[in-house]
């Protein structure tokens, strides 16, 4: 309530804004025309889609601004079906937007960088603005929108005017201002898997000519398009309710406010998984790396079945079947609201924006971490997260130096307050499975094997065991097999942060056609940490304490066993060691981030720039106790320090060209940018954890996986390519778009884990000089719309076809070869009827048209064998026998078609 009063009385602030009257500068749009520059009047077609934007924090037409930017209107999203960003990937080749374990954990990735996975410590690197207002997690920005204006795509690092957490790029969503004019709109669609989606809004004016008000709302509903046979339900289903209510007042044309208040309500099933491989491989000529072999059947898959586990893909992971152990299948629910203000007021040829925010972000992460019908692993019902957070921006802008000075200076100020509980839950299958899968190595036909029994061994064989191996061992082993139906019941951790910063972004005027835009942003971040750990697992301790003298054994193959005994049955590396343990840290950071940009109006339809950005993103915690250093398994107290991880920096250069003309538009933009202490979430066994990349200058003679670097630590990932986007429009009625993206994002060489040299992890060692995950080098887009004239009427038709075509990407952070995801496309289609000035329209529709399948993400099914295919042709025997490891994935949608009928008044 604190920070709702804050925001009531910044909204009390008086803030301006206007338009700069400086011919030859292209203007600063005035809120009371709605974000939108009416002075230039440069022709283009009436279909073209030079829009207007605002990606420099002014007004400019698309093909004016020196950036490369991508932006649709209503009318292009409404045609692909767009409800969310997750579809404006048909039209946007350098996006993707994929999701893991839960909806919450969606993000957006552009030129092959971003972020993936559920960890609420790190934030997205391309950052999502709605309104203006910053959603500072992955997911938090991926609702279902309402009606809008425009999208706008900034590629590249945008750390001046977005922010420190915008180092791959930015997206801002407008939404439609209130009217003085009455009106609205009323859709409703229905499709199959039972999906019913009602939208509408409705606008008008309260005091003429003064205040308008808007609410626009959606309801959606469907069936889920996984079927778990366990639990008889369906996953990956829709029930969202939203609703967004705006006040729009206008005293006097110089000055203007806009209020906005919205609530979006999930209660979902998301998201399953299917098993992708379940081979098991292994080297068929011990000592000679690079060859592979299958074994007739994967042990691990057999004691899965001896043990009651279904796997219901027999062999096609898209026959849309899964399977979740018994009662796990939670419905998480997600709250998403908050209220915002923005305040203009043009006094001369000064102006000022303000924007307040309070925001409140609550969802449930509740879900089965190992994905399979056996009772292994579970987030209970008291996993959640929280984000409470308030912002305030203000920006200053005007012209000098006779009109060839066009400045801009801001200032902005963060608070966040992360609340998370994470509640890993043992089920009554975890002992007994960890015990027998390790039994597998040596047991692969299962003769000895007994789950009932300790160690997993039949009773003679286990007294046989004791004696060739020792009780220490042993009796390590049979507490493995007591371990289930405990948890992690309140691990709590909690996160504030303090965010300010100041920034300027100017543009000077050379010539009448030759530009130079100077901008820099001094960022200062707080953050402190505190987390109380408890469990009710008492075993592990038990058990470590037995192993402890094991970890120290001369014998290699002794200490190996142990280790692994303790890494399967105490995940988050040291379970028990931090039970009552309260730990605090906090971590301070100050930064400077910057554009320059040099730009030629050649002529009023070609403008050629080139440009140079350093951008920041954030360090932070790893919120778990998986983010420990590996070396912690039996030490306690926790060491707090240890869980950060560095801030990113980027360097950027992008030259690009830009040409629009009535029937044709293009753009076309190269690129290169250099990422030090880059922050890959990756799943280190336990969990999503961040490990920073970082490449040594000195060569590390082959050791880029465990090798340290005593010099210097440079750039671990470099993306390089370009993008071509043009438009054409033949005639009134036909639209033509393509867009092609050629990224290379690829690791370094002589890889090391953060700036101060640390080895990278052993199980990222397939990353240097390779392609990124979830980063297709190749993506073309095409959309065609045709809406021909039907007779005198004034009725008119629609056809219009979209498609993305993917070249092959890993699905991984680890990059392992069961995860790679071969090219495919997607297509979707619609054909419809409208009315006289399309007050009323019917049509119908398809998404994903081929039914192609694909993952969005994959991932090694939790304590489920161990070793890749990617690791047996690495290494061979003996380091890995055997790659046993089952790999599920999250698959992408199915064929969809409906039917939409919409009206406007």
């Amino acid at each position: 309530m604190r920070k709702l009063g804050y925001l009531l009385a910044a909204v009390g602030c008086v803030g301006t804004i206007g338009q700069a009257q400086a011919q030859g500068l292209r203007a600063i749009a005035p809120a009371t025309k709605n974000d939108k520059a009416d002075a230039d009047k440069q022709p283009i077609a009436e279909n073209s889609t030079d829009l207007i934007v605002t990606a420099t924090r002014r007004s400019q037409r698309q093909s004016t601004v020196p950036i490369a930017v991508s932006a649709y209107d209503t009318v292009t999203l409404s045609r692909t079906g767009a409800t969310d960003i997750r579809q404006v990937t048909q039209l946007a080749p350098s996006l993707i937007v994929s999701s893991t374990d839960s909806e919450v954990s969606a993000t957006a990735r552009l030129r092959g960088i971003g972020t993936v996975g559920q960890n609420a410590g790190i934030e997205s690197s391309v950052a999502v603005f709605i309104d203006g207002v910053y959603r500072n997690r992955a997911g938090i920005g991926l609702n279902d929108i309402g009606e809008i204006d425009r999208i706008e795509i900034l590629r590249g690092p945008q750390g001046t005017l977005s922010g420190r957490n915008s180092s791959a790029g930015s997206i801002s969503i407008y939404t439609k201002y209130p009217e003085f004019t009455f009106g609205g709109y009323g859709e409703a669609s229905y499709g199959n898997y039972n999906a019913l989606r009602l939208a509408g809004s409705v606008t008008g004016p309260l005091i003429k000519d003064t205040l308008a008000f808007r609410i626009d709302g959606a309801t959606t509903r469907r069936d889920g398009f996984n079927h778990d046979v366990v639990n008889d339900i369906d996953f990956n289903n829709r029930r969202r309710a939203f609703v967004r209510g705006q006040l729009f007042y206008k005293p006097q044309d110089d000055l203007s406010l806009r209020v906005i208040g919205d609530y979006t309500l999930r209660r979902e099933r998301c998201c399953s998984t299917v098993y992708l491989d379940t081979r098991e491989k292994y080297d068929p000529t011990p000592g000679r790396p690079g060859d592979v072999a299958f074994a007739p059947e994967n042990r691990i898959v057999k004691l899965m079945g001896d043990m009651g586990a279904v796997l219901p893909s027999n062999g096609d992971p898209y026959n849309r079947l899964s399977a979740i152990s018994r009662g796990q299948a939670y419905t998480n629910i997600v709250k998403d609201y908050g209220v915002s203000s923005r305040i203009g007021w043009t006094m001369g040829a000064v102006q000022l924006v303000s924007i307040d925010a309070y925001r409140e972000y609550k969802a449930g992460t509740a879900g089965d971490f190992d994905f399979g019908s056996l009772n292994l692993v579970n987030y209970d019902k008291e996993a959640t997260r929280q984000f409470h957070t308030f912002s305030h921006e203000t920006r200053v802008s005007g012209a000098a130096l006779g009109n060839r000075l066009d400045w801009l200076l801001g200032g902005y100020y963060a608070h966040e307050r992360l609340n998370l509980s994470d509640s890993l839950r043992y089920g009554s299958d975890y002992g007994a499975f960890a015990a027998c899968s390790m039994l597998a190595a040596f047991d692969p036909s299962g003769a000895f094997r007994d789950p009932a029994a300790p160690a997993c061994l039949k009773p003679m064989v286990h007294d046989l065991a004791v004696a060739a191996v020792g009780p220490t061992l042993m009796g390590g082993l049979d507490r493995l097999t007591l371990l289930h139906d405990t948890s992690n019941v309140h691990d709590v951790y909690r996160q504030t942060s303090d965010n300010f910063a100041v920034f300027t972004h100017d543009i000077y005027r050379l010539t009448d056609t030759l530009s130079v835009t100077g901008g820099l942003r001094y960022t200062n971040e707080r953050k402190t940490m505190r987390a109380a750990f408890d469990s009710g697992n008492t075993i592990c301790g038990a058990q470590q304490t037995a192993l402890a003298g094991l970890l120290t054994d001369p014998n290699p193959q002794m200490r190996q066993a142990a280790m692994i005994i303790i890494r399967q049955s105490c995940p988050g590396n040291s379970t028990s060691a931090y039970n009552g343990t309260r730990i605090s840290d906090s971590m301070r950071e100050g930064r400077l981030s910057g554009t320059a940009v040099l730009s030629w109006q050649a002529r009023p339809s070609t403008l050629f720039y080139a440009s140079y950005a350093h951008g920041y993103k954030a360090g932070g915690y790893n919120l778990t106790r998986a983010g420990f250093a590996d070396n912690a398994f039996v030490t306690a107290p926790a060491v707090a320090s240890s869980l950060r991880f560095d801030p990113e920096t980027v360097r950027a250069i992008e030259v690009g060209a830009k040409y629009n003309a009535p029937a044709f538009n293009a753009s076309i933009a190269a690129f290169r940018s250099d990422f030090s202490s880059f922050q890959l979430n990756t799943f280190n066994g336990a969990a999503l954890v961040v490990q920073n990349i970082g490449a040594c200058r000195d060569s590390l003679h082959g050791a880029d996986s465990g090798g340290r670097c005593t010099g210097d630590v440079g750039a671990g990932v470099v993306t390089r390519g370009f993008e071509v986007e043009a438009g054409v429009y033949p005639v009134r009625d036909v639209t033509f778009r393509v867009g092609y993206s050629y990224a290379r994002a690829r690791y370094g060489h002589n890889l090391v884990g953060n700036a101060q040299g640390a080895p990278l992890s052993t199980s990222l060692f397939l990353l240097p000089g390779n392609q990124m995950s979830n980063a297709p080098t190749h993506v073309v887009t095409e959309s065609l719309a045709w809406t021909p004239a039907l007779g005198r009427s004034g009725l008119s038709g629609l056809f219009y076809v979209d498609s993305r075509l993917s070249s092959d990407y890993s699905t991984g952070s680890d990059l392992m070869a069961e995860k790679q995801q071969p090219a495919y496309v997607l297509v979707n289609a619609r054909i419809g009827l409208r009315g006289r000035d399309e007050r009323w329209a019917v049509e119908f529709w398809s998404q994903n048209l081929l039914d192609s399948h694909y993952a969005q993400i994959a991932v090694a099914a939790y304590l489920q064998g161990n070793g890749s295919l990617s690791q047996v042709q690495r290494f061979g025997y003996p380091r890995y026998a055997v790659g046993n490891a089952l790999t599920v994935g999250v698959p992408g949608e199915p064929r969809t078609y409906g039917l939409t009928v919409r009206s406007r008044f």
